[in-house]
């Protein structure tokens, strides 16, 4: 790549990081345990969900050694409601091999640090940029949508490969004295400025340097074919309470979506039906009524949800649990929704 501005680029993209930047938490410390926690809450989360997210994180986890000893539903529970929970397990996994492998300090280089369970070619670069002021790469959508501008690179963003020539872009651009102002800015520039539609172009500071600005075409890049189709699944969830005025929960599996986590008994349409369910637990159903009906949208999946209050005797199957041991668990969205109806 033969860009002809790269000096000057870099010199407005980093001044202006610098004044125009977000007051965020993680945005106070350098400690690349810390970075590292909020690259992995970033990860399809917006900045504002995860503000309040990290700040109670970091209060209970507020070192690698507590993180790493941490039981793990004691762990999901921090993490109730930021979804996609393999995040948190394999950040914990990560911390006990930096505390098992390299004595507490997170590797500096990307060879190490992409040893590291969950680590990826974006969270090693966002660390070593970040925490460490070396000039990597660290390529999320953001970047890729802003140097997809600047650059007028026409390759499809949604074909996984693509992140190589925007990796290889960035090590060329890269400020190899304010790694960490330069790749921080890219990536705020694409959160505030340089936005999917409607993109802020008259407030940006690179925008001179813009190949697709002085076309007059920004919005027709970056390049990116349709997603995969979405799946969609009907269920019913039954909130049954018995005598004593505890409730039938289970556990997820050990492995797949959201795994481990606690719900409230969920019957597959076509698959399960009410009246085997009951008749499997040798339930007395005393009374029945309708709760929240919604759905719930993960990224290829979508739930379609009728939840019911049940009344029921006492069955000898299952965990039957009172209100305060079920505020401890770690639950999916939508049951925590479920729950709240029930709460009131």
């Amino acid at each position: 790549m033969n860009y002809p501005y790269v000096t000057e680029f870099r010199q407005s993209l980093v001044e202006w990081f610098n004044v125009e930047k977000r007051d965020l938490p993680w945005r106070h410390t350098t400690d690349p345990y810390k970075i590292w926690v909020s690259e992995v809450m970033l990860q399809q989360t917006r900045v504002d969900t995860v503000i309040p997210y990290y700040n109670r994180f970091m209060e209970s986890f507020p070192t690698l050694e507590l993180l790493a000893e941490a039981p793990q539903e004691y762990l999901l529970k921090h993490w109730e409601g930021l979804g996609y929970y393999s995040r948190a397990r394999n950040l914990q996994a990560g911390v006990r091999e930096v505390l098992e492998n390299y004595g507490g300090i997170v590797p500096d280089n990307r060879h190490e640090i992409s040893t590291l369970k969950g680590v990826g070619p974006y969270t090693a670069g966002a660390i070593l940029s970040i925490a460490y002021n070396k000039p990597e790469h660290a390529v999320d959508g953001n970047v890729m949508r802003v140097l997809s501008r600047v650059l007028s690179i026409h390759d499809d963003i949604a074909v996984p490969k693509t992140k190589k020539v925007f990796e290889a872009a960035v090590e060329e651009l890269i400020d190899p004295e304010n790694a960490s102002s330069f790749n921080q800015g890219l990536m705020e520039l694409g959160a505030l400025i340089c936005t999917p539609t409607s993109p802020k172009c008259l407030l940006c500071p690179v925008r001179e340097y813009c190949t697709a600005y002085n076309e007059g075409e920004p919005e027709k890049l970056p390049i990116k074919s349709k997603k995969v189709k979405m799946k969609h699944i009907s269920y019913d969830v039954l909130v049954c309470q018995d005598d004593e005025g505890r409730f039938l929960l289970e556990q997820r599996a050990a492995e797949g979506l959201l795994a481990n986590l606690w719900q409230f008994p969920m019957l597959e349409h076509g698959k399960d039906s009410i009246e085997t369910f009951i008749n499997d637990y040798a339930m007395n159903v005393q009374s029945q009524e309708d709760l929240l009906a919604f759905k719930h949208v993960f990224s290829h999946l979508t739930w379609h949800i009728n939840s019911y209050f049940m009344k029921c005797n006492s069955a000898v199957k299952g965990e039957w649990l009172t209100r305060e041991q079920i505020e401890l668990l770690p639950m999916p969205v939508p049951m925590l929704k479920i729950w709240q109806e029930i709460k009131g």
